[in-house]
């Protein structure tokens, strides 16, 4: 089955080769540095970085001989030739911009950062353009090899009977200098959509939801604490919990007849056998431990030879559903 491929494809990713790839990265953060990481483990050679000071990058781009172009991706880009590979990883309020005007230079393959854009009205305008563009979002958590280890183990239990997951974020690691307002104000696709779409790679869209948020944040007026309930199209029950004026984390709980499973952290497995209530740490295999997980998968789907595994990121259609359910469980008009 596809869900044994992807697992045993995405652990087994450090053995492929992109040396004859090339790749252009347009940002100048840290997630940037973590593509071109990537893109050297695959030994690809021909990266371009664009960023708009490059002060960030300057010193690891000439240490890596990684062309860096400054002055921002609306001066550079038309300069640009067709490449295998492009990242658009500015801030967030310029992911949509840059991938149009990526479009409009010709380049073909593109993966746009999560969350693509705050607003699905942007994600629609951007879906206008395209035709025949292979263009999809960076959730890098939906190609974590435990994910896909997790989704054989239920299949193989008769699926999945019902799910839980939280979202509570971290108040005090949040850098509020970081961002524009509006990121903040809508946090919940900004960041904890992240944790909201791998529960439903594993489940499904919600087909009914109810959802309530209660509270107040000077920064995010919608709410602090977030609990709801429903059922997805695949007919699984499920519900969410999140306060982030308490402690917590990120996690998922799901079931099958035969055990229960959980991804706490996002990045482990654990499984609690029936009737035991003890929790045991489950091996998977990870293909680059030192690399942020997911940014080398992300890189190896994009430039898989065969197409069927482009499939496990998103397409723009799909990631406005995911918009419009983050707008629906956190209160955004």
């Amino acid at each position: 089955m596809q869900m044994d491929e992807n697992y045993n494809w995405l652990s087994s990713i450090d053995s492929l080769d992109f040396s004859n790839k090339s790749a252009l990265i347009i940002g100048g953060s840290e997630i940037s540095r973590q593509y071109i990481l990537a893109f050297l483990k695959f030994g690809v050679k021909d990266i371009t970085v664009i960023a708009k000071s490059g002060e960030y990058l300057s010193k690891f781009c000439k240490e890596n001989d990684i062309e860096l172009l400054t002055g921002g991706f609306e001066k550079n880009l038309p300069t640009i030739e067709k490449k295998d590979l492009v990242v658009v990883s500015p801030q967030i309020n310029l992911i949509v911009s840059a991938t149009k005007l990526s479009i409009q230079n010709g380049q073909q393959n593109i993966l746009m950062e999560k969350p693509g854009s705050l607003y699905t009205k942007d994600l629609a305008s951007l879906q206008e353009l395209v035709s025949t563009q292979n263009i999809r979002i960076g959730y890098n958590r939906l190609v974590y090899p435990n994910l896909h280890k997790l989704k054989k183990l239920v299949d193989k239990e008769g699926g999945i009977t019902s799910c839980r997951f939280t979202f509570t974020e971290r108040l005090s690691s949040i850098d509020f200098k970081k961002n524009s307002k509006e990121v903040y104000q809508r946090w919940g696709i900004s960041n904890s959509l992240h944790v909201i779409t791998m529960a439903l790679e594993l489940i499904g869209i919600p087909r009914e939801i109810f959802t309530h948020q209660y509270g107040h944040l000077e920064w995010h007026p919608t709410g602090s604490v977030f609990v709801g309930t429903g059922i997805t199209e695949k007919n699984i029950p499920f519900s969410y919990h999140a306060d982030w004026g308490s402690g917590g984390r990120w996690g998922i709980e799901v079931n099958t007849v035969e055990n229960s499973y959980q991804l706490i952290p996002l990045e482990e497995i654990f499984v609690c056998p029936k009737d035991t209530g003890k929790w045991n740490k489950i091996d998977f295999k990870k293909s680059f431990p030192e690399i942020k997980q997911g940014i080398a998968e992300e890189v190896a789907v994009m430039l898989a030879k065969d197409k069927k595994y482009h499939d496990m990121l998103p397409v723009l259609e799909k990631t406005s559903k995911y918009n419009k359910l983050a707008e629906n469980i956190f209160g955004y008009s």
